[in-house]
């Protein structure tokens, strides 16, 4: 089978039988799309069904005397979009008719008398008031436009909508001067020299030809090739309605209809998606054979306005359809993940939700878990259908495999069957690695201050050095404090203190010395677990000597084991962001590779879920890999999910909110089969992941949940409503649903004795 390349010819598709092209489209939209089919959870807001044009196939358009009123009023607006936000969608699609002021003056009127100037004021207005007080992503179909009408939309629209239905000059758009094909070229034209991401489409079966449609498909590519701004095209076939001009006409036939999706797939450059409406079509899983990845906007609250007597199918049953060939559904925003991803393609002021609403594959959060919180984690998938490239990896995967970087992308963006294939494989892993014992240790984290040179943009505990921000005053505890603080744990039956803090002005390379002698005098005999590798690289610095040097010197003095933390994402445009005057991913990884050196084990973490993707993810996993296969002295990895709340990276609409479970879930189960045989230990953050997400994560490769963590105070400054200490009976609660054995162990992983 060919996949016909981006490029291909109208006289190509002319030439190809039905068949051949439908085989052909569907090569090419698995090619770029997978097994994985979008649709877009939203509520309609038909804001005003008053229009000047007068298509012949359109009820939407009414006369004022058939309307309660010309405009929904803003109340009338914020109900609907409540109930879509209570419903758990992310759209708010605005459809209206085209300039009613210029064709009736009671729209006239009713705009003059509430200051606007015309509809596309208005509904720039109602756009903003629901993206700004329910989060819900505006999409607007205002028809052709100018530049300086798209211009404004595009300030409160996360994507604007504008079919071009044909560019042949038919009777069916005879009364419409807003269907003039130049007028709505023009539009798609601006849209791309502002960078709105925008769909448009066809209308199939009102009057026009193979040939045009093909030309209007060539249209589409041609702008999208200048201006890379068209994220779908809709294929949408005609059904004549009653008490239109068209009400005797016939409706696109079949075959029409799937010819014109096929060809639009093979046609159309791979990154523009292809959509057919699921409500019009009475099998709409059919679809997908001819090439459509995208079943558009679906709504549980509200019905097509445009076609009102198509009713939406069921999610759940849409779902199931899809799963019985082989496909995974999955909901999408409203703004396709590329032009998420993309500088200048959102608006400043509509981006912050944009994050809100989004995972780290661009795609839509569709729980309302979140790392750190107290809501309960979603249940797992039931599908069981997997894709050819998880079953392929599985398949051939023992543990010991090198995986590649694409393959990690892979595991890490699986949904459905694929997720349930992917942890259940990662839980044998541990089983016959490490077999059933929960393991923990009693510990307490000891901050020692919160006053911080340093400006991480996703960290709510740090402070300058003169603030009084956020949670609490600045502090810096003195080595007699710290002395305390080591006896208590001591005598409360901890084993190990983990000491970190943020990058005093004041410390020179002494102080991290001094600190250890605080922890012996506390306790001569506690583990000592201390100094992120910044501490140590500014130490070293300060000190004006070598890291291994100085490591040896932390050591002698005391220092056991280094924790994982100030890695974050071992991937440099990541951290740009995150942190971009702190240690880069090379000396962090120069930090443990000296450390292994002078004999101090250490361990991986990686803090995920704030701006950064599964690209950046696997990237972190193969530079640790190779570490630990040239060193050795890792002892455990420990996934830190992103704790959104108060940080200052999401307070100000830089980031996500954090992960979502899957992907929670996937950063413990896709370590777990990355790292066998090189690294045993895979931990789960309960203070970050809550009881219960804790217990399914020790179900999905994971077998030690930490330490009992008394004074945990970084995740707690970020928003983490959970516990700052777990005693060991809280820690038996956790784990006695799963019928597994809690073993209390050393920090090396030794049997406490």
């Amino acid at each position: 089978m060919t996949i016909y390349a981006p490029g291909t010819s109208i006289d190509d598709v002319r030439a190809m039988s039905l068949p051949d092209l439908t085989a052909a489209a569907f090569a090419r939209a698995r090619a770029a799309h997978g097994q994985v089919l979008t649709y877009s959870p939203k509520v309609f807001i038909p804001l005003t069904h008053l229009c000047r044009d007068r298509c012949g196939y359109c009820t939407f358009a009414q006369a004022p005397a058939r309307v309660a009123a010309p405009y929904m009023s803003l109340d009338e607006v914020m109900e609907v979009a409540t109930r879509g936000r209570d419903a758990g969608v992310s759209e708010a699609l605005f459809t209206l008719g085209e300039r009613p002021e210029l064709r009736y003056d009671e729209a006239a009127r009713w705009l003059a008398a509430r200051g606007y100037r015309s509809t596309i004021d208005y509904v720039v207005n109602a756009a903003q008031m629901v993206l700004e007080s329910t989060g819900l992503l505006p999409h607007v179909n205002a028809g052709a436009l100018y530049d300086f009408e798209l211009r404004q939309v595009r300030a409160v629209a996360a994507s604007q909508g504008m079919m071009l239905e044909s560019l042949a000059q038919l009777p069916a758009h005879r009364l419409s001067p807003d269907k003039e094909p130049a007028r709505r070229l023009a539009t798609l034209e601006y849209a791309g020299h502002l960078r709105i991401p925008i769909a448009t489409g066809l209308l199939v079966g009102i009057g026009e030809t193979r040939d045009d449609r093909l030309e209007t498909l060539a249209a589409i590519a041609e702008s999208h090739a200048r201006h890379g701004h068209v994220q779908e095209v809709i294929i949408q076939n005609f059904l004549p309605k009653a008490h239109t001009a068209m009400a005797n006409s016939p409706a696109a036939s079949d075959e029409e209809f799937f010819w014109t999706i096929a060809a639009a797939r093979v046609l159309l450059p791979d990154d523009i998606h292809l959509q057919a409406p699921p409500n019009l079509s009475d099998d709409p899983t059919k679809l997908i054979a001819y090439g459509i990845d995208d079943f558009g906007g679906i709504s549980p609250v509200t019905r097509d306005h445009v076609n009102p007597e198509r009713a939406w199918p069921a999610i759940d049953t849409l779902a199931a359809q899809c799963e019985d060939l082989g496909f995974v559904l999955a909901p999408r925003l409203t703004v396709y993940p590329a032009f998420i991803r993309r500088e200048g393609f959102l608006d400043d002021a509509v981006r912050p939700h944009v994050l809100a609403q989004s995972d780290a594959s661009g795609l839509a959060r569709h729980d309302e878990w979140y790392s750190g919180a107290d809501a309960p984690p979603p249940a797992a998938p039931t599908a069981r259908v997997r894709s050819s490239a998880v079953a392929h990896l599985l398949a051939r995967y023992e543990p010991g495999y090198r995986f590649e970087h694409a393959e990690l992308v892979t595991l890490f963006e699986a949904r459905g069957g694929d997720f349930n294939a992917v942890v259940e494989r990662a839980d044998q892993v541990r089983r016959d690695l490490v077999g059933d014992p929960i393991t923990f240790v009693i510990n307490r984290n000891i901050n020692y201050t919160n006053v911080c040179t340093f400006k991480c943009r996703f960290c709510a505990f740090s402070k300058g050095p003169l603030s009084l921000n956020l949670r609490g005053d600045p502090y810096l505890l003195t080595l007699e404090e710290i002395s305390e603080r080591v006896r208590e744990a001591a005598q409360r039956g901890a084993t190990e203190v983990c000491l970190q803090g943020g990058i005093h002005p004041n410390f020179d390379g002494e102080y991290y010395v001094d600190v250890v002698a605080a922890v012996k005098a506390g306790s001569p005999s506690i583990h000592i677990h201390a100094f992120s590798a910044l501490e140590v690289f500014e130490g070293a610095r300060r000190s004006g000597v070598d890291l291994a040097t100085y490591l040896a010197r932390l050591r002698d003095a005391g220092l056991k084991t280094l924790p994982g933390t100030a890695a974050e994402i071992l991937d440099d445009e990541v951290r740009r962001i995150l942190c971009p005057d702190k240690i880069t991913s090379d000396q962090w990884l120069e930090v443990h590779r000296a450390a292994h050196g002078v004999g101090l084990n250490s361990n991986i973490t990686i803090m995920f879920g704030a701006v950064e993707g599964a690209d950046a993810w696997a990237t972190h996993l193969i530079r640790t890999r190779d570490l630990q296969e040239e060193t050795g002295g890792f002892t455990e990895f420990v996934p830190l999910p992103f704790v959104h709340m108060a940080t200052p990276l999401f307070l100000r609409g830089k980031s996500r909110k954090g992960p979502t479970f899957r992907e929670a879930v996937l950063m413990h189960a896709v370590p777990r089969l990355h790292y066998a045989t090189l690294i045993n230990n895979i931990q789960v953050s309960w203070v970050k992941m809550g009881v219960e997400g804790s217990r399914r994560i020790l179900c999905a490769g994971a077998n030690d949940v930490g330490g009992t963590l008394m004074d945990e105070n970084i995740s707690r400054a970020a928003g983490a409503v959970h516990g700052q200490a777990m005693d060991v009976d809280m820690l038996e609660r956790l784990v006695e649903p799963l019928g597994r054995v809690l073993r209390q162990r050393t920090t090396l992983y030794q049997s406490y004795a």
